[in-house]
């Protein structure tokens, strides 16, 4: 069974729209940060016929840039944007040869 989810790794920069329509207008929210952690977890609601007896509902966490936390419900409303070519932000940094700073020369003798 394949999953059809989206899979984000932590340290991903997104963008996160979601949409609330409305009888004449539709409310738009956007919020960008670090993925932090992407599951399902089951809600306190009874749900009849589900895994566990319990809605199941997709949970993308986001830490943003002044360290707020957040937890964004994703549905059909819900648009996920890869931000910096979907790499992790650490990614970058791994990726640069590092010297170790205690490095001592060859003495000449």
């Amino acid at each position: 069974m394949v999953d059809a989810r989206p899979q984000f790794e932590p340290g991903q920069r997104v963008a996160v729209v979601q949409q609330i329509p409305h009888r004449d207008q539709v409310w738009t929210t956007r919020v960008e940060g670090t993925v932090h952690a992407c599951e399902q977890r089951k809600t306190g609601a009874w749900f009849a016929h589900a895994r566990d007896r319990h809605l199941w509902l997709d949970r993308l966490t986001l830490v943003k840039a002044d360290g707020e936390v957040v937890e964004c419900i994703l549905d059909a409303y819900s648009r996920v944007e890869i931000l910096d070519g979907g790499r992790p932000a650490d990614a970058d940094a791994a990726a640069v040869p590092r010297t170790p700073a205690t490095a001592t020369p060859k003495s000449a003798g």
